[in-house]
């Protein structure tokens, strides 16, 4: 009977902070548990103490059955490694050897190395790598529409962000593992892609742990929900054992619960300091008071060791600021454009004040659309330039996208990495500045850290954060930035659900123009526009969200 235990897991941080503590819960047979809490709470950190890749400084964790893993970013290299990278130990070692083997024949044709080679094919096969490699060309057409031999050595950068993600989840949910650890298994995944995990996971008999912020998906998988809730002392571990639709209810009656009983408690402790304080003095005239003095300092010297009860967790306090500016009528006109290789030439023109959805399957192009635009268009004008450093590679197209008076791109990238902001902590990327944004004192860069719930983080790099603090930190750029024109690839992807919520509410006062591509069917509710990216590479508009190319009309022209 496959399970995971997690008991009085405690862990502490390289600067000394503690980030968890006393954690424990438990994954059951079938269960599919969901792991979530604030970004930075350490959800990832556990899951990497759960694979063994940290120890914790205290607790235990046993599991009976194997583990499959997806962690949050997946293996480079090719097709075939990202492959070996959700597969068992045993193939992985025995895959290396084939590949030692391989390139020691090319340096050496000797009877030795052919030997070695032989042996390496051999604990191939043992170890059940021919029938890996059946089972991976299941995945590779359900996924990319090839064949594993077809497809084995393409570069996994040249696959979009979903398919990289459906083919890992293909290996594993179709592999031999008995329990599944998923870190943000639906992050880049588009709304079919997510419709299908949703399906793939309840129909699993696999026990499953997985991160996610998605909470229609979260609704529907999920027999039981732990949350890491915030603490002083290192972040505490909760478990409501129903699903996610009655998550919230329960955690507000919890809420209610404990400050009834804190309430209680500093009651009777203010009762009891009381009676020692009214014994005090009648013990001062009288000594047959003493023994009841005394009797009452023991009594509350009791009370104050048992301690109060569980704390109420500390809720995050969000607070972001996107400001814009007035531009143009016509923030962005595309004439006759055309993705090449990916779309058809179409006609599309955004407002100052539009907030626009696009949305289509995965590597239709819409990231590339967004990165024409962050470049400022077609033939930038200086005013048009990005406000950040980032580097944009060019993307091929044919027509015009130009941007409008006064309109300045800001974009948030769908992969956090960000090469001009690697090696360097928070609080020097603010103190320091750049060609877009000026400069802060280092007081003034920590108060506006606070506002993003990244004071703890100030001196953390920004490679070294997890991707949805990466995430808030990039909206935090943008906000000191002054862009007028947001440009949002999958903003919500990596967001806890009070960060997703805070970014909605900024953007709803924000004056300027908003061009999201997201697959988040939670936050297209406050936009107006939804512009398609359809299978058949036209580009549509619609008037609802269409997460399967119905009830839409093209774009004119």
């Amino acid at each position: 009977m496959a399970h995971l235990d997690i008991a009085g897991i405690d862990y502490t941080l390289a600067d000394g902070r503690p980030l968890l503590s006393d954690v424990s819960f438990r994954v059951g047979e079938g269960a599919r548990v969901a792991l979530i809490g604030a970004n930075g709470a350490g959800k990832t950190t556990l899951l990497r103490l759960i694979t063994g890749d940290l120890t914790p400084d205290s607790g235990a964790i046993t599991q009976d059955g194997t583990l499959g893993i997806m962690r949050q970013f997946l293996a480079g290299g090719t097709v075939r490694e990202l492959l070996l990278s959700v597969s068992p130990p045993t193939l992985r070692r025995a895959a290396a050897a084939v590949d030692r083997s391989e390139q020691a024949m090319v340096h050496s044709d000797s009877t030795a190395a052919q030997m070695d080679y032989a042996a390496a094919l051999a604990g191939w096969g043992e170890a059940g790598g021919y029938e890996a490699e059946v089972l991976w060309d299941v995945c590779t057409m359900a996924a990319l529409g090839a064949t594993f031999e077809g497809c084995r050595d393409r570069p996994v950068p040249s696959l979009s962000g979903g398919e990289q993600k459906r083919l890992a989840l293909e290996a594993l949910l179709r592999g031999p593992d008995e329990m599944l650890l998923l870190d943000e298994p639906d992050n880049f995944l588009d709304v079919p892609g997510k419709r299908w995990l949703e399906e793939r996971l309840i129909e699993s008999d696999k026990n499953v742990l997985f991160v996610s912020h998605d909470r229609e998906l979260l609704a529907r998988t999920a027999t039981a929900v732990v949350t890491l809730e915030l603490g002083a002392a290192g972040n505490t571990a909760w478990t409501h054992p129903g699903g996610f639709t009655s998550y919230q209810q329960a955690r507000e009656k919890r809420f209610e619960r404990l400050d009834e009983l804190r309430r209680r408690w500093d009651e009777e402790h203010a009762k009891l300091r009381a009676l020692v304080q009214m014994y005090k003095q009648k013990a001062a005239y009288n000594s047959d008071m003493t023994s009841r003095y005394r009797a009452a300092q023991t009594r509350l010297a009791r009370f104050e060791d048992a301690g109060p009860p569980e704390q109420q967790p500390r809720e995050q306090k969000l607070a972001m600021r996107l400001r814009g500016g007035r531009t143009g009528k016509r923030a962005v006109v595309c004439q006759d454009l055309e993705l090449v290789d990916l779309m058809l030439p179409f006609d599309l023109e955004v407002r100052f004040g539009d907030r626009v959805a696009v949305l289509g399957s995965n590597g239709s192009g819409k990231s590339h659309f967004l990165r024409l635009l962050a470049a400022g268009g077609s033939d930038p004008e200086p005013e048009h330039l990005p406000v950040s450093d980032v580097p944009i590679e060019p993307v091929e197209h044919t027509g015009t996208a130009r941007l409008g008076a006064r309109v300045r791109p800001g974009w948030f990238a769908q992969t956090h990495g960000r090469a001009d902001l690697a090696g360097r902590t928070l609080l020097d990327i603010l103190h320091r500045g750049d060609e877009h944004r000026a400069g802060r004192p280092r007081e003034e860069a920590a108060r506006v850290l606070a506002r993003y719930e990244l004071a703890r983080a100030a001196e953390q790099t920004f490679d070294s954060l997890s991707g949805g603090q990466q995430a808030r930190f990039q909206i935090l750029l943008l906000e000191l930035g002054g862009a007028s024109l947001l440009l949002l690839d999958e903003p919500t992807d990596n967001l806890d659900l009070e960060s997703a919520d805070a970014l909605q509410q900024a953007l709803a006062t924000f004056e300027g123009t908003v061009i999201a591509v997201t697959h988040d069917r939670w936050f297209v509710r406050d936009v107006d526009r939804f512009l398609v990216f359809g299978a058949d590479a036209e580009v549509y508009e619609s008037d609802v969200p269409v997460w399967d190319e119905t009830r839409v009309q093209r774009v004119r022209g």
